[in-house]
């Protein structure tokens, strides 16, 4: 796999610019599996292919349980400087709940750990509204990660995937459904603590102190281009998107015998085109998430009459909020987020 990949990146060169690579994210799986081995393979791939800015922005996702001293060690003597872990939970019955493979003493070991090894740079998730989350337990998971000095805090509300276990126990009435109210609450007490706390709201669901502002992401909610690599992978050149087939043989198959960018068409990934409605549509779904809004100049005609014509009640109802042409949802309009930008879609 780790071969495949390396060998995609080099296919894809001319994906994007020349400009050089300002983030590189290794997510999307278990990447904190690999080798020391496998991310020099990987590394030397990208930098053969790609400039790389010096101060690019490198992060790694890890599972809690995945970490150790020697595997920070390794990380931290390559160019990885940014650590994603997936804490999720500092409470035993909420990780349990989720079916985590961590245990909350290795949540709280694993920032501690990181941080000795030399990651300053972290961002760290966690999850509200699981069922039996009391309002003084999610005050403490956040409160361990503030007292942590972690600079960088994603926070994301249940949600129960279709064809899931989860999804099934919620059917047959075993587990309880996802409490919407639950939800919305402690969503506003997370805003009110990490406000109060110096963390900048710049996206629905991420939080930052100054400067620590997710370049990656930020790019992303930007729409600037982004090529992706490896079996499920997603990529964007302004005009259109590409997403590679799921399945890991396929994949390998496919590279295997692969000796042009041509021999990847069809065989290895699918695209669409966007037409201008698309890039308006997604221009709004990103742009209202994040605290630079949605900018009513860079919306050409027809679209900014829609969406002239849709803002008014919002505003009314304060929900969105206008300055200087740019437009903001507030922090109540934060929590109707996806119903405000489909319904301002074109």
């Amino acid at each position: 796999m780790v071969a495949a990949i390396a060998k995609e990146i080099r296919l894809r060169k001319d994906y994007l610019s020349d400009e050089p690579l300002q983030s590189i994210y290794f997510g999307g799986g278990t990447p904190s599996l690999l080798t020391a081995t496998d991310i020099e393979a990987l590394f030397a791939a990208i930098t053969d292919t790609f400039q790389v800015r010096e101060d690019a922005e490198i992060t790694l996702e890890a599972n809690p349980d995945d970490i150790s001293p020697l595997r920070l060690r390794e990380w931290h003597y390559s160019p990885i400087n940014r650590l994603s872990i997936g804490i999720q939970s500092f409470v035993e019955a909420d990780l349990r709940y989720m079916n985590r493979a961590h245990s909350a003493e290795e949540a709280e070991q694993c920032i501690q750990m990181a941080q000795l090894a030399g990651f300053s740079n972290l961002t760290e998730d966690l999850i509200y509204g699981t069922p039996g989350l009391s309002d003084k337990n999610w005050e403490a998971n956040v409160y361990k990660l503030i007292k942590a000095g972690v600079p960088h805090i994603s926070c994301y509300a249940l949600t129960v995937e279709p064809k899931t276990a989860l999804a099934h126990q919620v059917k047959v009435g075993t587990s309880p459904p996802v409490d919407e109210e639950q939800a919305a609450r402690q969503f506003e007490l997370l805003m009110q603590w990490l406000a109060g706390a110096g963390y900048l709201h710049y996206e629905i669901s991420n939080f930052a102190l100054p400067s620590k502002m997710a370049v990656h992401n930020s790019n992303y909610w930007r729409s600037e281009p982004y090529l992706g690599v490896g079996p499920s992978a997603h990529s964007f050149n302004g005009s259109s998107r590409q997403w590679n087939h799921a399945n890991n043989a396929r994949y390998m198959k496919t590279l295997q015998t692969a000796e042009h960018t041509a021999d990847l068409e069809e065989q290895l990934y699918e695209e669409e085109q966007l037409s201008a409605a698309d890039r308006y549509n997604e221009y709004i779904m990103t742009g209202l998430r994040t605290s630079w809004g949605v900018e009513l100049n860079r919306i050409i005609e027809p679209f900014r009459s829609h969406f002239l014509s849709k803002t008014h009640h919002y505003i009314d109802d304060k929900l969105l909020t206008k300055n200087n042409e740019k437009y903001f949802l507030t922090p109540q309009g934060r929590l109707l987020a996806d119903k405000i930008s489909s319904e301002l879609f074109y």
